[in-house]
C-alpha cells in the first residue's frame, strides 16, 4: 500500500507585533520601529526590518538598541490588538485548512496531505496566504515542504513576505547550501563545535559519518545527520480551542458577609487563572455569576486583553461582582468563568516588567504543582475563622 505524499505548510506573520502597530499607525511604515518598554529599563519586544539593519533584535535592552539606532521610534505594545489579529488569522485558516496547529500567536503549521488528489497544494497555499493578506492587511510568509522542519526553514528563507515550495525529493538540495545554524537547536556552542569539525553548511554534515557526529555531540549528532538528509517526523498537532474554564461554589449556608464573598471570589479567580496557565492558555473574557436563595441567577461578563495573570483578573472579577450584587439578598452560589481562550501567546518576558511577573507566576505555579493549589493563596482569599 502506497503512503500518501506529505505536504506541510508553515505560515509566519512577518514581524507580527510591528506589523500590527503599523496598521494602527501607518506613519510608522518603512521606519526603524521598536516595540517594547521604557527607553531606560525596557527591552525590545519586536523590531521592524529597518531596525534589524542596525543589528537590533528582540530581547535586546532598549537602551542598547537606541545606541545602535538613535532615530528609532519606540512604541508601547498593544497586546489586546495582537490577540485580536492572531484570532482573526486563526479563524481564516480554520475555515479552510483540514488540519492545522497554532504554534504561537503568529505561527501556524498546516497539514495538506491528501489534498493533492483534488487541488495543487502549492497553489492552494498561495491562495490562502493572499486571502489572509487581503482580509487582515498583515504581511505573511510561508514555506511548503514534506515535513514541519523543511516547511519552517523554507519560511525563514522566504522572508520577508514571500513563499517557497521545496518539492518532494529536493530536501537535501534545498538544505545543503544553508548555514548549519539554520537548524533550530544549533546554538553558539554546538555551532562552534561543528565549525571545529569543518562543518559550516548543512551539506557538510553528510560528509561526516553519523557515528563521528554522535561521538562529538551525543544523540543530537545522530539527529543532526538525519535532519541534514531532510528527515523529520514531527506531526502537526490538531488545534482545539477550549471554550472556557470555570469554577463555582454552592454554599452550605446562604451568605451575606461581603468580606467572605470577596475572599471566595479571589480564591476562585486564582484557581481558574492557575488552570489557565497550566493549560498554557490566555483568556479574553471574564464573567462572574451569582445565584440567590430563590434560584434567581445573574451573570455579567466583559471582554479583556488576553491574559493569564491573577493580578489582572482579580480586580476585574471584583468589579463585575459589585456591579451584579444585590446587597438586600444573601448569596447561594458564586462562580467565575474565563472564556475566549487562546494559546499562551502574549510574549511574556518581553514587555516592561512582564519578565519579573512571568518568573513570579512560574515560581508560584511550581509550588502549587508540588504542594497543592492551596499551598499559596492571596491573603484576601484565606477565609477567617469565626471566633
Amino acid at each position: 500500500m502506497l503512503t500518501a505524499q506529505r505536504y506541510i505548510a508553515h505560515f509566519d506573520l512577518d514581524s507580527f507585533f510591528v506589523s500590527v502597530e503599523v496598521l494602527n499607525n501607518p506613519t510608522l511604515a518603512g521606519k526603524p520601529v521598536l516595540v517594547g518598554g521604557s527607553r531606560e529599563r525596557g527591552v525590545v519586544a519586536a523590531c521592524s526590518y529597518e531596525a534589524r539593519k542596525f543589528g537590533i533584535h528582540s530581547a535586546m535592552p532598549m537602551s542598547r538598541a537606541l545606541q545602535a539606532c538613535p532615530h528609532a521610534i519606540v512604541v508601547k505594545s498593544t497586546r489586546g490588538e495582537y490577540s485580536r489579529y492572531s484570532a482573526w488569522v486563526t479563524d481564516i485558516i480554520a475555515a479552510r485548512a483540514p488540519l492545522f496547529e497554532k504554534a504561537s500567536v503568529d505561527e501556524f503549521y498546516l497539514d495538506l496531505t491528501g489534498m493533492d488528489k483534488f487541488f495543487d497544494p502549492y497553489e492552494w497555499t498561495i491562495a490562502l496566504r493572499q486571502e489572509i493578506i487581503d482580509k487582515t492587511k498583515l504581511p505573511i510568509s510561508f514555506g511548503l515542504g514534506t515535513n514541519k522542519m523543511i516547511a519552517k526553514i523554507a519560511t525563514d528563507e522566504a522572508k520577508p513576505n514571500g513563499y517557497i515550495f521545496v518539492q518532494p525529493g529536493r530536501e537535501q538540495q534545498f538544505l545543503a547550501p544553508l548555514p548549519v545554524n539554520k537548524f533550530p537547536g544549533v546554538g553558539a556552542q554546538t555551532f562552534a563545535t561543528l565549525k571545529s569539525m569543518g562543518i559550516h553548511l548543512i551539506g557538510d554534515i553528510l560528509h561526516h559519518p553519523a557515528a563521528e557526529l554522535e561521538d562529538r555531540l551525543g544523540k543530537w549528532g545522530a539527529d543532526l545527520y538525519r535532519k541534514a538528509q531532510g528527515i523529520h517526523t514531527g506531526e502537526v498537532q490538531p488545534f482545539h480551542e477550549a471554550k472556557s474554564i470555570s469554577t463555582e461554589n454552592t454554599f452550605e449556608e446562604n451568605r451575606f458577609d461581603i468580606e467572605f464573598l470577596l475572599s471566595e471570589l479571589v480564591r476562585m479567580t486564582e484557581r481558574v487563572a492557575y488552570e489557565l496557565r497550566d493549560d498554557q492558555k490566555t483568556a479574553g473574557c471574564i464573567a462572574v455569576k451569582i445565584r440567590y436563595p430563590d434560584f434567581e441567577t445573574v451573570s455579567k461578563q466583559m471582554a479583556i486583553p488576553h491574559t493569564f495573570r491573577d493580578d489582572e483578573l482579580i480586580p476585574l472579577a471584583i468589579s463585575l461582582f459589585h456591579k451584579l450584587y444585590n446587597k438586600k439578598q444573601p448569596v447561594r452560589l458564586l462562580g467565575v468563568r474565563l472564556s475566549d481562550l487562546g494559546n499562551q501567546a502574549i510574549q511574556t518576558g518581553l514587555f516592561d516588567d512582564a519578565a519579573r511577573k512571568a518568573d513570579l507566576y512560574k515560581a508560584i505555579d511550581e509550588v502549587k504543582g508540588k504542594f497543592g493549589r492551596q499551598s499559596l493563596q492571596k491573603a484576601r482569599a484565606i477565609k477567617k475563622e469565626k471566633k
